[in-house]
Order: C-alpha cells, then sequence, then structure tokens
C-alpha cells in the first residue's frame, strides 16, 4: 500500500533573513574528526558565537576554544555517524579539506577519521552565521582564502548570491559531494537547488547524485545502507541507522511507524517536511515500506525541512 500524505496544510513559501554574523578565525583539524559538511573552527573573538539565535548552546572546546560547525544548506554522506559510515563519506570530507587549503593529511591507525597531521596545521578564514542547531554547533557558511569578505570581525551582512558562490558549502554542493539539506531558515534556496540539480545532471564523475539509491533500497541490516552498501540521502540514513538500533532492541514495526513511535517532544525524528515550498507534512508521510523494501517518495530536490527551535 503506498504511502498516503497525512492532512498536508499549506504552507507560504516565505523568506529567509539573509543577514548574518562575520566570524573571523582558523579551521582546525589536527585532533580532530572533520567530515565533508562539519569541521572545527577557532574563532578570533569567541564572545562573538552568544551573538547568534541560540548561541548560549555553543560550547567551545576546553582544550583549544574550537567548535563544530554544522555547513548550512549541505549534507554529505556519512563518515561518522557512532560506528556506523556511509559511500562516498571519506571522498566528501577529502574533497572539503582540500578545497579549504589542507594537504598531507593523516588519520590515525585503527581510527581512519581522526586526523593526526596536516599541512597547514590551520588554516585562516571566516563563518557567516545567524543561529547555532539544537546540538549547539553554529550553522555556517564557511569562506578561506580571497573569498573571505572585508569587513570587521563581528559585522552582520548580507550573504549574496555572489557570496554564497565564494561559500566552502556552494563548492561541495557544485562538486556533488552534498546533497541539499534544506531547512525553512536556509536562504536562497532556490540558488542551492540550481546548483544541485546541475551536478545532479552530470553523469561523471562519481558523485552522490551517480550513486543516489533514496528513492527505492533494501534494509535489510546496516551493511544495506553502509560503506558497501546503497547510499542514501543522510538524514534518512541518520533515520534508519537508529530505526535499525531499535529493531536490534525488539521494536517490530516499520521504520514510518518508528518515526511516530520514537518521537516526542524532546526527540522529534519525524521532521516536518515542506514538499515545493508549498504542502507541510511529516517524514514518515514520505516513506514507503514493503517487507524490506524502503521507497522515499518525494524528488530530493523538492524537500525543505522544517527547522527545530
Amino acid at each position: 500500500m503506498e504511502a498516503t500524505l497525512v492532512r498536508p496544510r499549506r504552507r507560504p513559501a516565505g523568506t529567509s533573513s539573509p543577514y548574518h554574523l562575520l566570524i573571523r578565525g582558523q579551521v582546525v583539524v589536527v585532533g580532530k574528526e572533520p567530515d565533508g559538511d562539519s569541521v572545527r573552527f577557532n574563532a578570533d573573538d569567541p564572545d562573538l558565537w552568544f551573538s547568534l539565535r541560540n548561541g548560549h548552546r555553543v560550547e567551545p572546546s576546553k582544550q583549544d576554544g574550537s567548535v563544530q560547525l554544522r555547513l548550512e544548506g549541505i549534507d554529505t554522506p556519512e563518515l561518522h555517524y557512532g560506528n556506523d559510515a556511509q559511500p562516498f563519506g571519506a571522498e566528501a570530507r577529502t574533497a572539503l579539506l582540500e578545497e579549504i587549503g589542507f594537504t598531507d593529511v593523516q588519520y590515525e591507525e585503527g581510527r581512519p577519521a581522526r586526523v593526526t597531521a596536516a599541512t597547514p596545521t590551520t588554516v585562516p578564514g571566516a563563518v557567516l552565521s545567524k543561529a547555532a542547531e539544537f546540538h549547539g554547533r553554529p550553522v555556517a557558511f564557511l569562506l578561506v582564502g580571497d573569498a573571505v569578505p572585508d569587513g570587521p570581525d563581528g559585522t552582520w551582512m548580507e550573504l549574496t548570491e555572489d557570496l554564497l558562490r565564494q561559500t566552502l558549502n556552494f563548492r561541495q554542493l557544485e562538486d556533488g559531494f552534498a546533497y541539499p539539506m534544506l531547512y525553512t531558515s536556509t536562504p536562497l534556496r532556490d540558488v542551492f537547488r540550481a546548483t544541485a540539480a546541475q551536478a545532479r545532471s552530470q553523469a561523471a564523475p562519481p558523485n552522490v547524485w551517480t550513486l543516489d539509491s533514496s528513492s527505492e533500497f533494501v534494509l535489510s541490516d546496516q551493511s544495506s545502507i553502509g560503506p558497501e552498501g546503497a547510499l542514501i540521502l543522510p538524514k534518512l540514513f541518520r533515520r534508519a541507522t537508529d530505526y535499525l538500533r531499535a529493531v536490534d532492541k525488539g521494536y517490530a514495526g516499520n521504520l514510518d511507524e518508528w518515526l511516530i513511535w520514537v518521537s516526542t517532544p524532546q526527540r522529534d525524528e519525524n521532521d516536518g517536511v515542506v514538499i515545493d515550498e508549498r504542502i507541510e507534512v511529516k517524514l514518515s508521510d514520505l516513506i514507503e515500506q514493503r517487507n524490506r523494501t524502503i521507497r522515499f517518495q518525494p524528488d530530493l530536490l523538492e524537500i525543505t525541512f522544517v527547522e527545530k527551535s
């Protein structure tokens, strides 16, 4: 039976504030576990984090003062979701570190996500951010080199399309190392979508789109979506991984049923999703499961997730 969109409601497309706080500092990777859409950043003025919405959630490292960034507008294959990972995660991480300017990156033996050395050890740059997410990561656009905009540290500035195109976020999307991960708070969503559509139209080299199986995949166990399995939208991977852990503990329902069952006001795994900037449904409404086959029904370029407070 096909999944039914339960009582959808129309939602105006709206716009998100384009103004972001400029925070200068250093990208750091040695001793860290970066991936394709998240790196650590040491602000020159750490007090600026508290100027962001939900800035009180940001907790700089007690060791070096760095914070983990979540790069806005993109989602790359998971490299280390707990002990689980996806195909193409290492490639996405390598692409980001190279774009930042790191070379000769070495990783810990037996712990390949952890960087032990890199040249240089840090790279100067800047982030543009307006908020921290639920887990305390600043949601940010990352810029390095000549792309860093002029202006004093702590300046609120407009994220224009030209400036967006200079960010590392945009490059990851443009080069096919990232899926778009758009929220109702994400500005310039039409630019993200157009860029992702262009990347999806390229048949080579291998990228997330040539490998993607989100529309239909078999979820038999973790290996079916692991490094040698099917590549799916990372948010869907995270939900499916948590679902499989529940199954191992005795849960007997389907994935869509688990999303409803597990969600509470404190932990809502059943995200709100806006389709084509018009109709809001729940993530569970978009999933159809027959035995072990999962179908995710929408076009990945048409979905916007509702930002959680």
